[in-house]
């Protein structure tokens, strides 16, 4: 009896030969059609071309962090409940299309007369004789900001008048900052203050970035034949480039080598320049230096060069420096809390 041979193939090869023909199955699925490239390519030079544009805007909102309004669930409109018992907030019209939200706060003494008044009465209390305070605040959050309370509650516990703004775009404020335009919201609240306050002393207080927005007032009102009654600058800087690289968003500009070229600096379109420095030898009031020594966002060695500029122009006995000591712990914000603070700013007051 013949037996039938069957030739049997090899596993293995078959194996392969499956293998293979899948491997082939699946690059001709995944292969990229020249659509998908070219459709991709697009893409990304829509998406440099936008961020060329946007980016940088985008930057200098988180720089400025001027949208953020810190602290949180705060009704501008309602001072009182911050203990601000004798403020009344109104809204003033810088320019046009430019609103700005402002609170009074009256001398402590007067708060139970101030109890339930309008704007009127506010506005006729600036002409009492009693010295008022133009409070000028720095780069982030609003006038609701713990820090700004707090002088204004040291102002008007020593009979001081304080009007605290926040810049266009600050807070309930419209508008967009620039320099120009907080410029322009300081210059006309100043002047606002003078139609009502008769000759009473007018003084400004500048604190981080608002420093730099009284010193530009200040020149623009020297150019006007107009001296400030006094300035007081705490925790000054020479300019924007000093302190933004204490922001937690200068990351932006120096982790990545040459990013510059492709996103320019906030400040590159003169947003934000403030020479306070240059603005010093102009200035010719009286000036108060207030700052920290363990200021973590304007080391003090910024305030001693500032400090040597505004006495060359003028002299040691208009120019004073008050250092707090770094043990204190104040940090940028914290002199408002300082015990011996009352008596520096009235020893200030009554030399003008």
């Amino acid at each position: 009896m013949k037996r039938r041979l069957v030739k049997q193939s090899d596993p293995s090869s078959a194996a392969r030969d499956v293998q293979r023909s899948a491997r082939a199955q699946r690059k001709e699925g995944t292969r990229p059609r020249w659509w998908l490239k070219g459709g991709l390519l697009a893409l990304f030079v829509v998406f440099m071309l936008f961020s060329l544009k946007v980016l940088p805007e985008l930057i200098q909102h988180f720089v400025s962090t001027h949208r953020v309004r810190l602290p949180f669930f705060v009704d501008l409109s309602q001072p009182a409940d911050l203990a601000l018992n004798h403020t009344i907030n109104m809204y003033l019209t810088s320019e046009e299309g430019i609103s700005l939200g402002i609170w009074h706060t009256v001398p402590e003494s007067q708060w139970k007369e101030a109890q339930g008044k309008d704007l009127a009465w506010y506005e006729n209390a600036l002409n009492d004789r009693n010295p008022v305070f133009i409070y000028l605040h720095g780069n982030t959050g609003t006038r609701a900001a713990p820090h700004r309370v707090g002088v204004a509650k040291v102002l008007s516990a020593l009979g001081y008048h304080v009007l605290v703004p926040d810049y266009r775009g600050f807070g309930d404020s419209t508008g967009e900052p620039t320099e120009a335009g907080l410029t322009t919201d300081a210059l006309y609240l100043y002047n606002w203050v003078k139609v009502r306050c008769g000759n009473s002393l007018v003084v400004i207080w500048g604190h981080s970035l608002g420093t730099g927005v009284a010193t530009n007032t200040a020149v623009k009102l020297i150019e006007q034949g107009v001296v400030f009654d006094g300035i007081i600058l705490e925790n000054a800087f020479n300019s924007i480039r000093q302190n933004i690289s204490a922001n937690p968003f200068s990351w932006y500009y120096w982790k990545f080598p040459g990013m510059e070229y492709f996103f320019p600096e906030p400040w590159a379109k003169n947003k934000v320049a403030f020479p306070t420095e240059e603005n010093l030898k102009k200035i010719r009031s009286p000036i108060l230096f207030l700052h920290t020594e363990d200021d973590h966002l304007v080391p003090i060695q910024f305030a001693h060069k500032l400090y040597e500029a505004a006495v060359i122009a003028q002299n040691a006995e208009r120019v004073k420096m008050v250092p707090f000591d770094g043990s204190l712990g104040y940090l940028h914000n914290g002199i408002y809390r300082d015990p011996h603070l009352p008596d520096i700013i009235k020893k200030f007051v009554m030399s003008l």
